[in-house]
């Protein structure tokens, strides 16, 4: 079945929700919700807008959207916690682009539900671009899709304290050894510890995803952002100077260890980008998507944007 062109993320307000413009009469709507899981299968994403939503209140409105808050182990991206298991949105400068992706994708485990909470809306810019991934999918090549059909192999080097990149304590939000082996073993993850106290991580993950409940086929890997390409030609280029592929923070390639040409990278990157559908935000705004069905992003902003984000099961 084809993907919807038109689709956008469903936007709820206190007109369309009958309650008043207030935090908790949105905590009390989202409690009489009769089947947010089926609601969210079918609409993909969620903006609940006018509601002037405070950090005071966040913790209730999370508690009805996400059952159960996941800690962000495992997760690649620059972030500082700030709650129980909350998190700000990925911290790259504001003039950059973040492109397309599910979060957690490239884990053996990743979350079915992502919050964004708009707690400073930016000057200018800074929207949150989703894209359902379906259409994502339909919109590549054939031989980009068949080049995928055998999934990826992704590669981490995580620093032991000082380095370029994330540590593994960072990154597993432990500094146990032990406990970090024991996660990685039930990830089917292959590791070694370096002697200068770095950890090598390799995953085999598939390219693409079927949703449980919608039985969808979406796009569903982090190629074009663990792959030097993805951040541009002079970028790629430069990091190639200063070291090898697999001394990246990270790197990616097909399943059988062969490389992913670049041109295939940026058809990726830029047909996401160009397919998604941008969320513009407003101080107190609340988005909630399916992180199987859509992908999401970042647009470059100008100004004070603190977005925040929480993720569950």
């Amino acid at each position: 079945m084809a993907a919807d062109p038109t689709w956008k993320p469903l936007e709820i307000g206190p007109g369309s929700a009958g309650c008043p413009a207030d935090p908790r009469a949105l905590v009390e709507h989202l409690r009489g919700l009769p089947d947010l899981t089926g609601l969210l299968a079918r609409e993909k994403a969620v903006v609940f807008r006018g509601f002037h939503v405070t950090v005071d209140v966040l913790g209730d409105v999370i508690d009805q959207l996400l059952p159960d808050r996941l800690a962000y182990v495992h997760g690649n991206s620059p972030r500082t916690k700030v709650g129980r298991n909350v998190y700000t949105s990925t911290e790259y400068p504001p003039e950059f682009t973040i492109s397309m992706h599910n979060e957690l994708s490239y884990a053996s485990q990743w979350p079915a539900r992502l919050l964004f909470f708009c707690e400073t809306a930016p000057d200018s810019g800074g929207a949150t671009p989703v894209v359902d991934g379906e259409k994502w999918l339909e919109s590549l090549d054939d031989e980009v899709r068949d080049a995928f059909a055998f999934g990826v192999r992704y590669r981490q080097n995580l620093h032991g304290g000082r380095g370029l990149g994330k540590s593994w304590q960072d990154t597993f939000e432990t500094d146990d050894r032990d406990a970090v082996e024991e996660f990685l073993a039930s990830a089917r993850a292959e590791w070694q510890w370096q002697p200068d106290g770095r950890l090598t991580v390799a995953q085999q993950r598939p390219a693409t995803a079927v949703h449980p409940v919608t039985g969808t086929q979406v796009w569903f890997n982090q190629a074009d952002q663990w792959h030097a390409a993805g951040l541009g030609s002079e970028t790629a280029a430069a990091l190639a100077q200063v070291m090898p592929a697999d001394e990246l923070p990270q790197s990616v390639a097909f399943a059988d260890g062969s490389p992913i040409p670049a041109a295939y990278v940026e058809q990726i990157r830029d047909r996401g980008l160009a397919n998604a559908v941008d969320v513009g935000w407003h101080t107190g705004d609340v988005l909630l998507v399916d992180n199987v069905l859509v992908g999401h992003g970042r647009r470059p902003f100008t100004g004070r944007r603190r977005v925040l984000v929480a993720m569950s099961n």
